[in-house]
Parts: C-alpha cells; structure tokens; sequence
C-alpha cells in the first residue's frame, strides 16, 4: 500500500499541515522539523498526492532549472536563452528557486522525486563535497556557471563554466600593470569552497607574479550569514573599509553588483573614481555599462554558457552517456571605472570602452 501524507505525520510526529508545510518549502516551519520530515519522505520513498496525479496527467518530456539566486540579474538572462533553448527542443521547463540557507542537491532529489523529470539545470550553487549525493540524481544534470568535482557513481552529468581563478588573475594583473599596488579585494565568505574562493585564489596569484605584498586588511570578506553578491552587501563592506582608514588605490570587487554597490560608498566618502581611487567588478552585467562610471569588468558569455548548458544536458537525455565539461573564456572590458588611473596612467580619463589584450 502507498504511503500517505498522514503516514510521514505520524512517523515524524507532527501534524499533517506541518508535513504539507515542509513538502511546499512553507517558511514557516522549524528548521530541524523541516529535515526530519524531508529525511523520513526521502527514506520511504513517498510522493506526494498531488504529484502522483501529475504524473499520470502531463507529458514527461519536462526538465528543470534550480536557480540558487534568483534575484540576481545574470542569472535572470541565461535563464531567458535557456528558456528559447529548451523550447526549440519541444520540451516544457519549470523553474525552482534555492534560498541561500538551502541545499539545491536536496531540491534536486526531491524534484527528480516528484516530477517526471527528464533533466536538470543547477544556475549556480555549492557542490563541493556533496559528491554522494550528486550520484543519487537519477536524471542527467548540468551544473552551469560553476565546475563540478569528480562523481564516481555518476556518468550523465557535465559543467558549463568559465576559470574564475584565471579570469580573475587577469583583473588583478590588468590593475597591477596600472601601478597599483594597494588594491583590495571585496571577497566571498571565508568558507566559500566555490568560485568566490577561485577569484580570490586569483587575486593572490596575480599580486604574487607582480612582487606585490598581500596585505590581510585589504581582504574583505562577506558574512557568512548575508554572503550574498549584492550591491548592499557590496556597499557596506567599502564601507568598513572606508571607516578603518586603510590605504588603498583600487578596488576590485568578485561581482558586478558589490562593484556598483562600492561606488556608492566611494561616492558619499568624497572619494573619486577612477581618480582617487580604480574600482573593477566581474560578471559583465549589461547596465555596468552605463552606470556613472562605467564600470571595469569581466565578461562572462552569458548567452554562449546558456546554450550550451541547454545542449549538453539534451545531448546526455538522448545518449543517455556522459558529456565532458566545458570552460569558455571570458573577455576584460575596461571602462571608465579604470581608465587613465594609477601611477602608470597620464593624461585625462578617457570615456570609451575597450577590450583589454591579453
């Protein structure tokens, strides 16, 4: 006999509504009592009512994309060319979003668990040391925008990314070549295992090729509790910065938004940019193009990982085999944020864009 809904209650101990909360990703429900009720569904295998009669009634030719940060406007395009890939492929989508406090591998399983899923599509997230669990993932899946270690038990997974740690290097290289040699860092949390560790990873190998010391006060990292690559977050660690009195000609922010949130600290502490002070970023969302300055920074080929995310996970649906993963290069645009700074620099600041070589 299947299991029901008042079977988990009963086993876990609480009511059903509470059950339904937990299934539903309801807020309003105790951490602790949330896992132990994911935990005891995930045991006994239990699909709720409502997804059982969905399976009978919608075609399965359905995939997933987990976003881990919905709000964050990068992800908003890829998210928009994935969307025009999966639908010339006459396939539906669903798009299931990840708070900060939450585990997408977790969501991954209890999807896969519930809906007729061909496929998924994780939109950034943390998959270092979730190995075991990514090889329980019984539909192949792309990570895209971040790699993917080793999962021996799993061979219909693959990764769309860039080398954060080596484009990340050229940021801080292309600042060094300026003359600066005070340059801070707005960082990831200090437990990030992902790719805020590799860009800060490139921060130190670029300052160590240039015979640059690293100093620690210039490392500022994200709480790990509001780690978020936000423009606030961005703004109060400039902030912080500002208010310690520590000496610094640039600034070199892990994202575009905590780069335009730092300008607007810069920006009430007096400070000119690129004058006073050069502020790069990394990501190459659209409007830093036209905020005032310009901003400096790392172009990821958004539309380019997109597709290709797409492509591989319907190249692995119809193969049902593995497909290697893929690093695509970005490009350093140097704008107004940058230009003409630095000890190097002489003359007035320009006001075009250019494509820095490499």
């Amino acid at each position: 006999m299947a299991l029901t809904i008042k079977d988990i209650a009963k086993k876990c101990g609480v009511g059903v509504s509470t059950v339904s909360r937990a299934l539903n990703n309801h807020p309003d429900i105790n951490k602790e009592t949330r896992e132990k009720i994911l935990k005891a569904v995930e045991e006994d295998g239990f699909i709720p009512n409502n997804s059982a009669r969905n399976l009978k009634r919608t075609d399965s030719k359905t995939v997933a994309i987990i976003v881990k940060d919905i709000d964050n406007p990068f992800f908003a395009t890829m998210m928009r060319v994935m969307e025009e890939e999966i639908h010339q492929e006459h396939y539906t989508f669903f798009i299931q979003h990840v708070g900060d406090k939450q585990n997408e591998v977790d969501a991954a399983l209890e999807l896969v668990k519930e809906k007729r899923l061909r496929g998924l599509i994780f939109l950034g997230g943390y998959f270092q040391g979730q190995e075991e669990r990514l090889g329980r993932i019984k539909v192949p899946f792309v990570v895209s925008t971040a790699e993917l270690p080793d999962i021996p038990d799993k061979e219909t997974c693959s990764f769309i990314t860039i080398d954060n740690e080596q484009e990340s290097f050229y940021m801080v290289e292309h600042l060094c070549k300026k003359g600066h040699k005070k340059i801070a860092i707005l960082a990831a949390a200090k437990d990030d295992c992902n790719i805020g560790r590799m860009r800060l990873e490139g921060y130190k190998r670029a300052l160590a090729e240039y015979k640059i010391p690293l100093h620690k006060t210039l490392i500022r990292h994200l709480d790990k509790n509001h780690a978020e690559y936000s423009m606030e977050n961005g703004y109060q660690l400039m902030k912080e910065l500002l208010k310690e009195g520590t000496t610094f000609t640039a600034v070199y922010a892990i994202s575009d938004l905590m780069a335009i949130g730092a300008l607007r600290a810069l920006h009430e502490a007096g400070r000119k940019v690129p004058e006073e002070c050069a502020v790069a970023g990394f990501d190459g969302l659209s409007y830093t193009a036209y905020y005032i300055p310009s901003v400096t920074t790392v172009v990821q080929p958004v539309e380019e990982m997109a597709k290709e995310s797409v492509k591989s996970l319907f190249q692995m649906i119809e193969s049902k085999k593995g497909v290697p993963g893929k690093i695509l290069p970005a490009r350093l645009a140097e704008r107004q944020s940058t230009l003409g700074t630095g000890p190097n620099a002489s003359g007035p600041v320009p006001v075009y864009n250019s494509e820095v070589k490499r």
